[in-house]
């Protein structure tokens, strides 16, 4: 299991994020896992972060607003189609869209490709609604992954 901000995975860099990629590359390749299981939940303070930061105009945070811009693809998709929406609102829909977007990162990751490909690996999505105590889990589906290419 893997916790971080905003529960992001960010896409493959051997120079940057090596601790999530380690993580991944050794759930892979040493213990085969079959499944992996991105998980956002509710009230995410990573992700209202990332969908006020800089706007809100608060002093900056040396190491987490470098981080949350991992979801900036889904803060940007989210801003496009429920921009009009109160803020809370926005950020419900990107704890969502960011996990899709870890789901796409996690396709760059060589060791999750060649699974993938093998079919001896799925990738989950999953938000947890601790407000309201529901659970939602969805497999990805690699036809929508064009949607946040960077």
């Amino acid at each position: 299991m893997v916790r971080n901000i905003a529960n992001m995975v960010p896409q493959f860099d051997q120079l940057r994020y090596s601790g999530v990629g380690a993580a991944i590359e050794y759930a892979v390749t040493a213990l085969q896992v079959q499944n992996i299981l991105v998980i956002g939940h509710s009230k995410c303070g990573g992700i209202q972060r990332l969908m006020t930061h800089p706007e809100d105009r608060h002093p900056p945070f040396d190491f987490i607003d470098e981080w949350v811009k991992i979801g900036l693809p889904a803060k940007l998709k989210v801003k496009a189609n429920f921009g009009d929406l109160p803020i809370e609102e926005q950020c419900k829909h990107c704890e969502k869209e960011a996990v899709n977007l870890s789901l796409i990162n996690l396709q760059t990751y060589p060791y999750v490709k060649m699974g993938l490909a093998n079919k001896r690996l799925r990738l989950l999505g999953g938000y947890y609604d601790f407000v309201n105590g529901t659970f939602e889990l969805w497999e990805f589906e690699p036809r929508f992954s064009h949607l946040f290419s960077t």
